[in-house]
């Protein structure tokens, strides 16, 4: 029954004023009696100096962690099993490289933006590019996408309109992005509060659920029971005969293209990266780390009740719940689960949903006023903005930002490609080619602004060209080494998609090593960044933590192997 009672109501509302009366009470503490702080833009963009470890890292978990992960890792979950935690587990990893090497460099060389940074190693046309390019990527693909599937969650769990459930999100968000950074970093504590708790006590109850449906109880049996009543949703690794080859290919996961998104996601994005940009070293890696022990938890929370909703399932406890329109969805495998739960406990797992998908939406909201004030209107259309119009100017980008996002998400399909699959087929056209400009422009002083404009560029057109080669070219000599598969009813061999987001990185790569050594020895002059070996030293309790987190990764690989 998709209806909440009047207890899960309060709840819901209980977070809400928790919330909000958490994020004007910092507002008003950072802002002084004076309002001095108001005209501060680097404070609103960055909450410079003024975030905790703590702050910084269940920010960069309230901003990953949405729709997308709630309902689209779950209907993964309920799919293809444990094997999509990789997405989580690899990015543990990820962030741990982050810290150590990425950092670092922005910190060093006092960066605050993406297009900062490839402004100040390249050019401003490179910079310029990238910025507008990530303007309409963050409010044409991920502001949209959080905000439909989101509406979709909460609408199939409340029973309210559609429409209204966008409307509702996105005022929720506006009114936590128009405090800043400082406002979005702290009430994200409270927000990843709710969003675990609420995610715990749900697989807590699914996993009860399947102990109870074969005759015992507790979490432990369950689980127990949904690893022999469901071995295949158990393995890490795919050979190729797996139908879900396509989309995780075998040990590209642990050696190939999941690097590079990972890499590209947690290092090369303003979204992310701007938690940690306002700290002092010691401070934005102990967030991270911090960010990454959660990472480890994530797949608890939204693959293991998609695996029990697949077992419940197949033992026809709600199969008819899981039809749309005469077809198995797998993406309804969360809201199902939430529908049947005790009342209370639906409202304190609604109000998580709800919190993942407004922080997330407030956490991109402030990235895209964050780019649109310092990159393209203080350099291009008001270079004499006094600190409070680039504040006001911020202000007015959320807002411009949020209501684009609600008008234009109906009109997208999301819901038919499904949202993890949209924003990764959509970012993944470009990111083997940022990834190659950023890592090359931090590590190798040579590389030139023509060699990233390549990367740009080249690299787009090489993932489209990759894209529908199949329909042109016989790939079958590449099916013994593993890089092409056949899908299922189809004569045609496909490059799975991490894959060749590997083969771009790599031509992207060589192709900018070429160019480079080709310009630099003409004579081109390139803007070296400050980069010195002291730097990537971490801290001996970092080097604890990070060694912990590859030892449980280790071990839970080789469990599921």
């Amino acid at each position: 029954m998709n209806k909440l009672a009047t207890i899960d109501y309060i709840v819901f509302f209980v977070y809400f004023i928790i919330v909000a009366g958490y994020g004007i009470w910092i507002y008003r503490r950072k802002s002084g009696h004076d309002g001095t702080m108001e005209g501060d833009s680097k404070d609103y963009f960055l909450a410079e100096g003024s975030l905790t470890w703590w702050a910084i890292g269940s920010s960069l978990i309230a901003s990953n962690i949405s729709a997308e992960q709630f309902v689209g890792m779950s209907g993964s979950g309920f799919k293809m099993g444990l094997a999509i935690a990789t997405y989580e587990w690899m990015a543990a990893i990820t962030l741990v490289v982050v810290a150590v090497f990425f950092i670092p460099v922005y910190l060093k060389n006092r960066i605050f933006t993406m297009p900062q940074f490839l402004s100040q190693r390249y050019n401003s046309t490179v910079a310029m590019i990238m910025a507008l390019f990530w303007l309409a990527l963050y409010v044409v693909v991920n502001l949209t996408s959080i905000l439909y599937l989101g509406a979709i969650a909460i609408s199939s769990i409340a029973g309210l309109n559609l429409t209204f459930c966008m409307y509702m999100l996105a005022g929720f968000a506006v009114l936590i992005t128009l405090g800043g950074m400082k406002v979005i970093g702290f009430t994200d504590v409270i927000q990843v509060f709710f969003l675990i708790l609420g995610g715990l006590a749900t697989t807590y109850l699914a996993l009860n659920m399947v102990a109870e449906h074969y005759g015992t109880t507790g979490v432990l049996n369950g689980f127990n029971l949904m690893t022999k009543n469901a071995g295949d949703h158990f393995q890490m690794i795919f050979h190729r005969e797996n139908p879900n080859y396509m989309d995780l290919p075998g040990l590209t996961v642990l050696l190939g293209g999941m690097w590079i998104v990972n890499l590209n996601y947690w290092g090369c994005n303003q979204y992310i990266t701007q938690r940690a940009l306002g700290a002092d070293l010691p401070t934005a890696r102990a967030g991270i780390l911090f960010a990454a022990f959660l990472k480890l938890l994530m797949p608890v929370i939204v693959v293991l009740p998609g695996i029990a909703a697949f077992v419940l399932y197949k033992s026809n406890v709600f199969s008819g719940e899981m039809m749309q329109n005469g077809e198995l969805n797998p993406d309804r495998a969360y809201p199902v689960l939430l529908n049947i739960l005790p009342v209370g406990l639906k409202g304190l797992s609604f109000a998580a949903l709800t919190a993942a998908v407004v922080a997330s939406l407030a956490g991109k909201a402030n990235s895209i006023a964050t780019i649109f004030t310092l990159d393209v209107y203080k350099k291009v259309i008001n270079p004499e903005a006094s600190e409070k119009t680039l504040v006001s100017t911020g202000k007015i980008a959320v807002v411009v930002a949020m209501i684009l996002g609600v008008l234009i998400a109906p009109h997208l399909g999301i819901d038919k490609k499904g949202g993890f699959q949209y924003i990764q087929e959509y970012t993944g056209f470009v990111s083997p080619g940022i990834f190659a400009m950023f890592i090359l422009g931090f590590f190798w002083k040579k590389t030139t602004s023509t060699a990233a404009l390549f990367a740009t560029i080249g690299g787009f057109l090489l993932s489209v060209m990759f894209k529908f080669m199949p329909g042109f070219i016989d790939l079958s000599f590449l099916a013994p080494l593993g890089f092409a598969v056949r899908p299922e009813g189809s004569n045609i061999y496909e490059i799975p998609f991490l894959d060749r987001m590997g083969f771009v990185f790599i031509i992207c790569v060589v192709m900018m090593i070429i160019i480079s050594l080709y310009e630099t020895s003409r004579g081109v002059k390139t803007n070296g960044l400050e980069v010195d070996s002291s730097m990537f030293k971490p801290q001996p309790s970092f080097t604890i933590g990070a060694a912990a987190i590859i030892v449980i990764l280790t071990t839970l690989y080789t469990i599921y192997w």
